[in-house]
């Protein structure tokens, strides 16, 4: 495949992990939805791996900034 970066795969998976924890946050159970949390700070990483390689500043900075205050809510899941 001519101009194929491993890179540009990565946004799928994230996609993905991003789709999964909106699913489980809205679950009735406590132990699916922090689950769902702890997917989302890994979509974030994900996103922000991506997005730095892809020069997307714009998302890196969305992300990090998801990141941050979903972290900074942790003590309450």
């Amino acid at each position: 495949m001519q101009g194929f970066d491993a890179w540009s795969l990565l946004q799928w998976p994230a996609m993905a992990v991003t789709l999964v924890a909106a699913w489980l946050v809205g679950a009735q159970h406590k132990r699916k939805r922090s689950w769902g949390f702890w997917c989302f700070v890994a979509s974030n990483v994900l996103w922000i791996a991506w997005g730095w390689h892809d020069g997307a500043w714009a998302l890196v900075a969305l992300q990090v900034g998801l990141a941050i205050t979903s972290l900074a809510a942790a003590p309450t899941w």
